[in-house]
């Protein structure tokens, strides 16, 4: 039977789960919480039937990132008090629908995910990466795919270069050019998206954007000569790890676990 793995930014599930709870009730957390997140992981399930899951949380501690650019993501509001309370009962809602969850310290979700996603890739195996984070369109490929639970599709090549203008493997030198506010990576001063996605279509990488910059004789190649140190600071930071030695065997993650039954409930968010 092909291997079919579904990894779920767990995070990202939980906290947009939770918003869309807490616009109705003026900003405080629903009493169904943490039933919302498992109903939510349970229609996931039944939409992907993978043969092994897995929910992925942010490891403790500092990550590489903020250790090389302390700004790394210091524009996020932070959790909410009573969502983080809730989370131990929402991992084991989770573990009652047959799926387990993992966090590796210092390191965040994307580079778990993306390094799990990676490995099934090269053993021929096929990768549903559940989540809205952009970075994961980077991994995009025949057997790795990205998708939108919420908006109920899968996100494709066509789809990256609609929205940005450039190809799956070329997001990290776009935003490392043109910044990514949701990560607090200011990218390089005066070079805006549809630039960045211009520049990329003609010389096809960020390393190539630069060696061609002082050529330029403008005021962009100026300010992107200036930045070049930061610039490949940013790229390298947007970049998930696909190489982690994660110490996980596939096996344990299988769904549903070995001699159990599908979860029979009903309800879906």
């Amino acid at each position: 039977m092909p291997i079919h793995v579904l990894l779920v930014d767990a995070l990202n599930l939980i906290r947009r789960v939770d918003a869309a709870q807490r616009e109705g009730l003026g900003g405080k957390m629903g009493s169904s919480a943490v039933e919302s997140c498992v109903q939510s992981l349970r229609r996931a399930l039944k939409e992907c039937s993978p043969t092994h899951a897995l929910c992925v949380f942010e490891g403790h501690g500092k990550s590489f990132r903020s250790e090389r650019y302390p700004s790394y993501k210091t524009g996020r509001p932070p959790m909410p008090e009573d969502l983080e309370r809730s989370l131990p009962a929402i991992r084991e809602g989770f573990l009652g629908e047959g799926v387990k969850s993992v966090e590796l310290e210092a390191w965040e979700a994307d580079d778990v995910i993306a390094t799990l996603a990676c490995k099934v890739e090269s053993r021929g195996g096929e990768a549903v990466i559940l989540s809205t984070d952009k970075i994961f369109l980077q991994l995009l490929s025949a057997l790795v795919r990205v998708r939108d639970h919420f908006g109920k599709r899968d996100l494709d090549e066509g789809h990256v270069l609609s929205r940005f203008g450039v190809r799956p493997h070329q997001l990290a030198d776009l935003l490392a050019l043109a910044g990514d506010p949701t990560n607090s990576i200011p990218g390089v001063p005066g070079v805006g998206m549809k630039t960045a996605a211009k520049l990329l279509r003609e010389f096809q990488s960020l390393e190539n954007i630069l060696a061609h910059a002082p050529a330029l004789g403008n005021r962009l190649g100026q300010a992107i000569a200036r930045h070049e140190e930061e610039a490949l600071l940013f790229q390298g930071l947007l970049r998930p790890k696909r190489d982690l030695d994660l110490g996980l065997n596939l096996q344990s993650f299988r769904f549903p676990p070995k001699g159990e039954p599908l979860p029979q409930k009903a309800g879906a968010v």
